[in-house]
C-alpha cells in the first residue's frame, strides 16, 4: 500500500557473492512495517547463486548484475537510480530490525533540520547471533577526527543532502567513514537516536576482517587527508596489527610496553608535519592508558 503523506525511503544493497546473506538481508527489508520503500541491488557480476536468489524476489525489488569497483561504486549506482527522499544502503550481509525505516522515517519527519539520523545496532557473527552493541555514539564531529562511531546501516540520510555529498565511488574501505566526515565538514546536521535499527555483521570473509592491513591503511588515510593528523588509537592499533597480526576484533587488541615504544617512530612518520602533537599525546594519552590497562 503506498501512503502518500509519508516520503519514499530508498534502500540500497551492493552485493558481490554473498549468497550466503543475501536472502537474510533482502528479507529485513522486505518485511518492514512501512509501507513506501523503493528497493535496489546492485550486484557486482556474482558467481555464487546469488542471480537465482534476487530472481525469486522479482517485482519486489529491482536489481542489475554488472562488474563495478567496488561496493562504493556500487551502491553510488543505486542511488542514482533512486527516487526517493531518504537514502541507506544496507550491505548484503547486514540487516535491519523491525520496525527500522519506520522509526528513522518518524524521527525526520519531525525534524525537519536533522539530514542524517542514525540509531543503535548490533555487532552479530555469522549465525545472526548478537555479539555486542555496536559501540555508538551521540554525534559530536571532534570525536569523528578519530573514531567512525556511526553504525553504517543504522543511519538514514536525507536525499537532498546525500546529493550535495554524496560516496565517493573511487573510496571502497572505510568509505562510510569518509563520507560522514565530509558531510561534518560541510555542515549538515547528524542526529543520534536511541532505537535499535539494524545488525552489523562480523564474519571472516568480512573487507575489515581479512583486508585489515588494507582497512587500516584506508583508514590513516582518509584521516590525514581530512585532518591532517592520525590520531595514537589508529598508530597504536596499526602497530599493533603488525606486529602480531591479530584482528583486533575476534582477536582482542593487546596492549605491552613494546607495542606502545613502537607505535612512536611509527606515529612520528605518518604524522611528521605534526610531531609535536603527535609526541604530546602520545607521552600523555598512551602513557596514562597504558597503564591503566597493565
Amino acid at each position: 500500500m503506498i501512503s502518500a503523506d509519508r516520503p519514499l525511503v530508498s534502500i540500497v544493497t551492493p552485493s558481490y557473492n554473498m549468497a550466503k546473506y543475501l536472502t537474510e538481508t533482502i528479507q529485513s527489508v522486505l518485511s518492514q512495517d512501512y509501507p513506501n520503500i523503493e528497493y535496489i541491488v546492485v550486484d557486482g557480476g556474482s558467481t555464487d547463486g546469488s542471480l537465482d536468489i534476487l530472481a525469486q524476489y522479482q517485482g519486489r525489488l529491482r536489481y542489475f548484475s554488472e562488474p563495478d569497483r567496488g561496493p562504493s561504486d556500487a551502491a553510488a549506482k543505486g542511488f542514482r537510480q533512486a527516487r526517493g527522499e531518504i537514502f541507506v544502503w544496507l550491505n548484503a550481509d547486514d540487516s535491519f530490525l523491525p520496525g527500522a525505516v519506520r522509526t528513522a522515517v518518524d524521527y525526520l519527519q519531525a525534524h525537519p533540520e536533522t539530514d542524517v539520523v542514525y540509531g543503535e545496532g548490533w555487532w552479530i557473527n555469522e549465525s545472526g547471533e548478537i555479539i555486542s552493541r555496536y559501540p555508538t555514539l551521540a554525534f559530536d564531529a571532534k570525536i569523528l577526527e578519530r573514531d567512525c562511531f556511526i553504525c553504517q546501516p543504522a543511519a538514514f540520510i536525507r536525499a537532498p543532502a546525500y546529493r550535495r555529498c554524496g560516496l565517493d565511488p573511487d573510496v571502497n574501505r572505510s568509505f562510510d567513514y569518509d563520507l560522514w566526515i565530509r558531510m561534518a565538514k560541510a555542515g549538515f546536521r547528524f542526529d543520534s537516536i536511541p532505537d535499535y535499527l539494524a545488525n552489523s555483521r562480523m564474519h571472516q570473509g568480512a573487507k575489515t576482517i581479512y583486508e585489515r592491513d588494507s582497512v587500516f591503511q584506508a583508514s590513516m588515510d582518509l584521516l590525514k587527508r581530512h585532518y591532517g593528523y592520525i590520531p595514537l588509537p589508529w598508530i597504536f592499533g596499526y602497530t599493533a596489527y603488525r606486529l602480531d597480526h591479530r584482528d583486533q576484533f575476534f582477536q582482542p587488541l593487546r596492549y605491552n610496553t613494546w607495542k606502545y615504544l613502537a607505535s612512536l617512530p611509527v606515529g612520528l612518520w605518518y604524522n611528521r608535519r605534526k610531531p609535536f602533537r603527535f609526541m604530546t599525546e602520545w607521552l600523555v594519552k598512551g602513557g596514562r592508558e597504558l597503564v591503566r590497562r597493565r
